[in-house]
């Protein structure tokens, strides 16, 4: 698949809205981000940059007078001739405004906006990533508004399964409700003589780097992060949506590292390292305390531990869950597939992609040991 340019245009909107599409500028959109709760580093305009390509992703704002209420950054993908393709929402839309009541109005709204730009008018497939978990108190609502937009939920697509540490409590009440296995390591990594960095400088990432590239010579898994992609991210986000670095020393030398995004009244634990030098420690969970203490100062809701799955990675699940977060799930991955040509094409493309990465894996699978 290739990419055909995208022009701006301006919708005919739900009643009382306007609709705006690719009318906005970077700066804009990373200013608007704050006032979304829902916002999450998979929205930003430099995520997409980085992981996608400028000229592969479309921004939808809804606007009330003059206020932008709703908004969406969504990833465009098109056939050449054939005039088909995919528009991809991750994470969004954002519906969820700070210091407002939570009104499902909206969500329904960006919705039929999204159906007319992108359906209706451009003929694409429209799939919809949405950030709302079946454990939130409005995510009936939701789904009636995905099902009433004429969107199907992907039953063979497992939805993003986590647990959610509520971080606005009292921080004795979060400690209290740590793991006391959890709880006994971290006050022996208190009682250590850590030291402990945080910030958003390079220096801090680039010490982060040196430890997961240890880890992942030392553990040799398959991943699909590109820790250089994040690094391209944080030198293009505004400082006040970098992600926060922590990493945890012994003696000047560097044992630990943690990697956080918090935007809007969330923060996802995006990534960790080890490195060999502290293999015997317990430096992870002070880092850990570190970031949870950090995001309740920076007044945020909700810590994502960013993913568990206790089948294949039995290690993560009992570090993540001797938080004592709330495990939660995803409403799933929906799509709207009036455009017979784009769901098959949008079909084709991904097995074919998929053949490819199954004969990669099976090449690093059987490739000797170096």
């Amino acid at each position: 698949m290739s990419v055909l340019p995208i022009a701006s245009s301006v919708l005919t909107p739900p009643p009382s809205f306007t609709v705006e599409v690719d009318s906005i500028s970077e700066p804009e959109w990373n200013s608007l981000l704050g006032r979304f709760a829902d916002a999450s580093i998979y929205q930003t305009w430099a995520y997409g940059a980085v992981c996608l390509g400028e000229k592969q992703f479309s921004h939808l704002v809804l606007k009330r007078g003059a206020n932008i209420v709703a908004a969406a950054q969504l990833w465009i993908v098109r056939v050449p001739i054939l005039n088909c393709g995919i528009a991809y929402l991750r994470w969004g839309p954002l519906w969820r405004l700070r210091g407002e009541p939570v009104d499902p109005g909206l969500f329904n709204d960006m919705l039929a906006s999204l159906r007319v730009e992108y359906v209706d008018r451009r003929g694409l497939l429209l799939r919809l990533l949405p950030a709302e978990f079946r454990e939130d108190i409005w995510a009936s609502e939701i789904s009636s508004c995905l099902q009433r937009q004429g969107l199907d939920l992907e039953n063979k697509i497992n939805p993003y399964h986590t647990s959610r540490l509520d971080v606005s409590q009292p921080l004795e009440t979060v400690r209290k409700g740590l793991n006391s296995r959890w709880r006994n390591y971290l006050r022996a990594a208190e009682k250590s003589g850590y030291t402990v960095l945080q910030g958003t400088a390079d220096e801090l990432y680039d010490q982060f780097s040196v430890l997961y590239r240890e880890m992942m010579a030392r553990k040799r898994f398959d991943t699909t992060v590109d820790i250089e992609e994040f690094r391209q991210i944080q030198k293009r986000l505004p400082e006040s949506l970098k992600m926060q670095v922590f990493v945890c020393t012994a003696d000047g030398q560097p044992q630990n590292s943690l990697v956080v995004s918090a935007l809007g009244d969330s923060a996802i634990y995006l990534l960790a390292a080890t490195g060999n030098a502290g293999l015997n420690g317990r430096g992870a969970y002070l880092l850990q305390w570190r970031a949870i203490e950090w995001l309740h100062q920076q007044g945020i809701r909700w810590y994502d531990t960013g993913g568990l799955n206790q089948e294949k990675n039995p290690g993560g699940y009992q570090f993540k869950s001797g938080l004592g977060g709330q495990e939660v799930s995803h409403l799933g991955r929906f799509e709207l597939r009036e455009n017979w040509l784009s769901a098959a094409a949008t079909r084709v493309g991904e097995r074919s992609r998929d053949l490819v990465a199954r004969v990669r894996s099976f090449g690093r699978q059987t490739r000797a040991p170096v």
